[in-house]
Order: C-alpha cells, then sequence, then structure tokens
C-alpha cells in the first residue's frame, strides 16, 4: 500500500470514528432524555393525586375508599390513542398509598396492600419532607421489567400523615426510545454518507471540473451498442478512477515526492557510470579496444535511462486514467496463443519453451492493446527466470465468474526478502542469465492495467518449484 493511499484511508478513518463517536453520544443520551420527560409528568401526576387524597384526610386518618372504584374504572376504559408510532389502547399508569409509617394502604394493582414500604425510597424520603423518586423491576434480572416511580406527601396541616407514589413502566415509552434511536442512527448515517459523497463531488470538481460526466459520455458516443450492466460497469469505473483522483489531489505533494525520490534514485547509477566512462576516454593514452568498451558502457546506460523516463512516463499516463479510453470484448484465447507465439522466437535463443494451455475460452471487457501488454510483460519475465531449456506455461482458464490467466515458470522463484516488493515502482531483481536488472516498472504496470480491468495480479511461488504470475479479470457477461 503506498504512502498516499494511506493518508487518503487515515482521513476517512478519522472522519468514520468521528461521525461514529458523535453518533453514538447522540444515541446513548436518548434514553436519559426520556426518562427525564417521563419523570417530570409522573411528579406532577403525583402532586395531583395527593391534592385529590389530601381533600378525603379526616383528623390525621387518610380515606381510599374513592380510590379502588377510580382505578377499576380507568383500567376498564378502552379508547384508541396513535401517538406517532405507539397505538395505545389502555392506561398503564400505577399507584399505592401509605400511611405515616409507610404501611401500604392502597395499590392500585392489588399486589401489595397492608406490605411494609417504610424503606422504599420514594416512601421514606417523601415522609421526610423531600423530593423522592426510584426505579425498580417487577422481575429481578429482566431490565424490561423496570417501573419509575415518583412519591409525594399526603398533608393535613403542616402534618405529612402518608405518601402517595404513581408508577410508570419502562416499556412503556421505551418504544419511542427505540424509535428515536433507529430514526437517530438513519439520519445521522445518511447524513455522513451524503457528507462524504458531496466532498468526494467537490473534491472531484476542484480537481477537473465535469470530467467524471465528459469522460462518461464521450464513452457512451463510442459504444456502437450499449447495455444496461456495461453502462452501470462503466459507471462504477467512472468514478472509481474519480476517488482515484481525489484521493492523488489530497496526498499529491507526497506522491509527486517519492516519484522524483525514487527516479532519482534508479538514475543516478546509470549516470554515474556514464560520467565515469565519459572522463576516462578523454585519456589520449586509452587503447582503442577499451574506448569503444567504454562508448559501448555508454551508449549502454543511455539506453537504460531512456527505458526507465518511456516506461515511467507510460506508467504515469496510466495512473492518471479515472477509466478505460477503449473498452470492448477481448477473446483471450486467440490473444494467448498470439501472444505465446510472439515471445517463442525470443525464448528460442535460450532453448526455452513457452506451452500455451487452454482450458477453456473466456471473453473480457477491456482494452486489448492494454491487455496484451500485460500479459507479454508477465510472459517476458517469467522468460528472462527461466533457466536454459526450461518450459514456460501460459495458461487460460474460467471459473465461475472470473478469467485466470497464468504464467508459470521453472526458475528459483522469489526471495522471501522480495515477496512483498515486486509490485513496487523501481524494484528489479537481477536475471540468473544476464544478472542484469529490468527498470523495474514492468509488473507496476501490469498492476495498474489490472486494476484498470477490475481485476488483479498476484506473483507467488509455485509449489513445485518457480514463480507463478496470475491476472484475474471479471468475465464478460452475456445477454
Amino acid at each position: 500500500m503506498t504512502r498516499r493511499t494511506r493518508i487518503f484511508i487515515g482521513v476517512l478513518l478519522i472522519y468514520t470514528v468521528g461521525i461514529a463517536f458523535l453518533l453514538y453520544r447522540v444515541v446513548s443520551d436518548i434514553d436519559p432524555r426520556y426518562r427525564e420527560s417521563a419523570e417530570e409528568s409522573l411528579v406532577e401526576t403525583s402532586q395531583l393525586m395527593a391534592s385529590l387524597i389530601e381533600q378525603d384526610v379526616i383528623a390525621g386518618a387518610i380515606n381510599v375508599s374513592r380510590l379502588d372504584p377510580l382505578f377499576r374504572s380507568v383500567y376498564a376504559r378502552q379508547f384508541s390513542a396513535q401517538i406517532y408510532n405507539l397505538h395505545k389502547r389502555h392506561v398503564e399508569l400505577r399507584m399505592y398509598v401509605t400511611d405515616r409509617t409507610g404501611r401500604v394502604l392502597f395499590d392500585s394493582l392489588g399486589r401489595s396492600t397492608g406490605a411494609d414500604y417504610s424503606q422504599r425510597p420514594d416512601v421514606s424520603r417523601s415522609l421526610a419532607g423531600v423530593y423522592g423518586a426510584r426505579t425498580s423491576r417487577d422481575i429481578a434480572g429482566d431490565p424490561l421489567t423496570s417501573v419509575m416511580y415518583v412519591g409525594a406527601p399526603i398533608r393535613w396541616g403542616n402534618e405529612i400523615v402518608g405518601v402517595v407514589t404513581v408508577g410508570k413502566p419502562v416499556r412503556s415509552f421505551g418504544q419511542f426510545v427505540e424509535d428515536a434511536r433507529a430514526r437517530t442512527l438513519w439520519v445521522g448515517a445518511g447524513s455522513a454518507f451524503a457528507l462524504l459523497v458531496l466532498a468526494i463531488i467537490v473534491s472531484i470538481w476542484l480537481v477537473r471540473p465535469f470530467g467524471l460526466i465528459s469522460d462518461y459520455v464521450g464513452w457512451l458516443r463510442s459504444q456502437r451498442s450499449l447495455s444496461l450492466s456495461r453502462m452501470v460497469r462503466r459507471a462504477v469505473d467512472t468514478l472509481r478512477g474519480g476517488l482515484r483522483e481525489m484521493r492523488d489531489a489530497l496526498t499529491g505533494r507526497n506522491y509527486v515526492a517519492d516519484y522524483v525520490q525514487t527516479f532519482t534514485h534508479e538514475v543516478k547509477s546509470p549516470l554515474s557510470a556514464i560520467r565515469g566512462a565519459a572522463e576516462l576516454i578523454q585519456e589520449p593514452s586509452m587503447p582503442q579496444a577499451e574506448r569503444e568498451r567504454f562508448l559501448a558502457n555508454i551508449a549502454h546506460e543511455t539506453q537504460r535511462i531512456q527505458e526507465i523516463v518511456d516506461r515511467m512516463m507510460e506508467l504515469t499516463a496510466l495512473e492518471t486514467r479515472r477509466a478505460l479510453e477503449r473498452s470492448e470484448p477481448v477473446a483471450l484465447a486467440p490473444l494467448l496463443r498470439d501472444i505465446g507465439a510472439g515471445a517463442q522466437a525470443a525464448a528460442s535463443k535460450r532453448q526455452i519453451h513457452v506451452n500455451v494451455a487452454i482450458h477453456n475460452e473466456a471473453r473480457v471487457e477491456g482494452d486489448p492493446f492494454l491487455l496484451r501488454r500485460a500479459i507479454s510483460n508477465l510472459l517476458d519475465n517469467a522468460i528472462d527466470f527461466s533457466p536454459d531449456g526450461a518450459e514456460v506455461l501460459l495458461a487460460l482458464e474460467a471459473e465461475g465468474r472470473r478469467a485466470r490467466i497464468t504464467v508459470r515458470d521453472r526458475g528459483k522463484g522469489i526471495p522471501d526478502f522480495a515477496k512483498d516488493k515486486v509490485f513496487e515502482k523501481f524494484y528489479s531483481l537481477a536475471r540468473p542469465h544476464s544478472q542484469k536488472k529490468s527498470t523495474g516498472l514492468g509488473l507496476a504496470f501490469v498492476k495498474e492495467i489490472a486494476t484498470l480491468h477490475r481485476g488483479r495480479v498476484e506473483l507467488v511461488n509455485a509449489p513445485r518449484g518457480g514463480a507463478q504470475a496470475t491476472l484475474t479479470l471479471p468475465l464478460l457477461a452475456y445477454h
């Protein structure tokens, strides 16, 4: 993974973590806010019921005879109330009344009459003249049975003679909490995605106004016939290229610095060789044979620099593409046979045989010129690293929705120290037969071509010796 890709992914991760933390704080704060609202309503209800009960207090004695028929009537009432997404059909409010000792005189549910509630916080605190409330579970260990209780003192003159407590099951407003959480997550995630898309559009706009649209329209005009699947794939490829362009725009300075640094490092060696040879041939006493040898060395190193520059320009042009400029159905079997036949002439000089094995016919959508360059590059590498008289296998097979092009040599394989570097720019291993290195841009070139074709390329050591390169491409869908 390149530095510019790591920087781009880092920016996206920071954005994702920030949005996720914000959503977490908002969502986790929903339940406490609903509980506060419910408790505030219970406070008013408890004060109202305390005032009503105080009307029936006689000489400090609480009369609860009117409460039982009242709650039986309330619980029996039938109604239908649509509260946003909640359909409410019955009253869930509960209430109990205790005397000044904390003994329950009345329980609307008929469960606790006569029980001692003097140690309950809502009762003990209200009897002490301060605010009392609690949340308890009807069934221990089951948070879904939690009930919020708020108490209010019952007074006779200036004396507290009892407590009335009203309760509300948490599940009665839990549906609102869950609905609010879901809505918040959907709105938050949708807003974050929309903001990300907007940032991408703005970034791409700043890089090249209308570039994506013009590229896509130009491709549409160049097609003889159109299908929905090809149009969708092209749109996805164009957008993917735009994302890469945005990434390059965000990290462009590092990208250019990396290129300049690696290019300078690669040309330093041939330039030093040219300079040394040029100084030596200026000696008047140098024999003609030596002079010619140094002149040949200068020509060789100059050609090497030219190759580096040419391949680097090709790779740079390839990396700046958002999508394939030319795309058409490509039959891979005849393409591989043609490439194999063309490489056989060069391979014959070292008695290397190129064996082309077509296991399945396969067609892909892409640029035939670029595909030829990629496969030829892999095959040339295999020939270069094969021992004299060996065989190089170029194979094609279709599996599922993918076509796999395999190139295998019988050389020594990839050293352990080079396995993670073979696709890096300017990284090259010495060829066994000549001990010379290439420009180190060939495999990077193949990787870019594979990416443009929505595929991938791998280079590993084969199970029984040698190296094996695999170019995987999506098959062309038939309609």
